[in-house]
């Protein structure tokens, strides 16, 4: 399992449902929050291991304890506006400020199953909303600012180039 890197095509598709926890369910979940921990990110979703299916993978705080796994995830309520830098493992070496909810309450499911109703507020509230944004096929530099989109756009052509190499060869 591998991250995928901007601008391939299942990063703007949106994502399936998950409709029975199986083996796979499991197996893909337990490589993503391994993957995440050697990348040192602190949140991936299926789409950016190549795997179109309504799953993120979470941690924070790093502490590699609570619910770490969330299936269909829904932001049901947000409330308030914060504007802080973010950056994306698909995204290497491009950061840029985005204006997220401050908190959100978001509706999943575990692997057990078993429906979860999360509030969560800062940095968990902004990797929820970036993640889900992922299932959706939306990416964050959709939502940066002018400023960082500038900033930005060079690096974004490298990445571009590199993969129409990659795809070539």
């Amino acid at each position: 399992m591998n991250i995928i890197i901007y601008p391939d095509e299942i990063l703007r598709q949106k994502t399936s449902p998950i409709e029975e926890i199986d083996d796979t369910v499991r197996k893909n979940a337990e490589d993503m929050l391994k993957l995440m921990y050697k990348m040192e990110g602190v949140g991936l979703a299926g789409p950016q291991v190549g795997w179109s299916k309504s799953l993120i993978v979470i941690d924070a705080s790093g502490d590699k304890e609570g619910e770490r796994v969330f299936i269909n995830p829904v932001i049901v309520e947000d409330e308030g506006i914060l504007l802080s830098d973010e950056g994306c493992l698909s995204f290497p070496g491009i950061t840029g400020k985005i204006s997220r909810a401050d908190e959100v309450e978001v509706v999943a499911y575990n692997l057990k199953g078993e429906q979860l109703k999360i509030t969560a507020g800062g940095l968990l509230s902004r990797v929820f909303q970036h993640e889900i944004d992922h299932l959706n096929g939306k990416l964050f530099i959709d939502k940066m600012t002018s400023a960082s989109g500038l900033s930005n756009a060079q690096k974004l052509k490298e990445l571009e180039q590199r993969y129409r190499k990659v795809r070539a060869s």
